[in-house]
């Protein structure tokens, strides 16, 4: 019975490693804490695109534990995420998206806590918005960051500039 409660467990865990957008590629990564035996404390920079957006893409920034736990996958990530979202060429949107849907969401421990970066529409000034935060099954942290992306005309040939409200739902 335990070892059935056990693989139920594993199951959901690495369920909610599903992403709403590709994974994101890493840029770099700088150590904070040195650790003599094992793997340092870093900081990790990512970049992503957002999947349901063309022309925005965003960079986070995530602590990542080192030690023996952070090596082998069991340390509990803090909640501690930074967020920049910038457009970086002519926006336009593939579907329809509702306000608040995850753009991007990774596993930040073993068992129920994940990232996640979610989107909305700011229809009164034209802007995309962007926060990220952190959840766990049973709390969640207020710890989150924001990043807005007004959209703008990418050049002469980018006249017809859409408008956010017009998809979403």
């Amino acid at each position: 019975m335990a070892s059935l409660l056990l693989m139920v467990v594993l199951a959901l865990s690495f369920a909610t490693q599903a992403t709403a957008a590709d994974e994101p590629d890493l840029i770099f990564r700088r150590s904070t804490v040195f650790k003599w035996m094992s793997p340092n404390d870093k900081l990790a920079t990512y970049g992503i695109d957002d999947p349901e957006v063309e022309g925005v893409a965003c960079h986070f920034t995530v602590p990542e534990k080192g030690g023996f736990k952070g090596w082998m996958g069991l340390a509990e990530e803090v909640s501690d995420i930074s967020l920049a979202c910038r457009q970086i060429g002519p926006i336009r949107f593939k579907d329809k998206m509702g306000q608040g849907d995850d753009m991007f969401r990774q596993r930040r421990s073993l068992f129920f806590k994940k990232m996640q970066i979610v989107r909305g529409c700011d229809a009164k000034r034209n802007v995309l918005v962007y926060m990220v935060y952190s959840d766990k099954l049973i709390e969640g942290s207020p710890k989150n960051s924001t990043s807005s992306v007004p959209i703008m005309p990418w050049g002469a040939a980018d006249a017809a500039v859409q408008k956010c409200g017009d998809y979403i739902q």
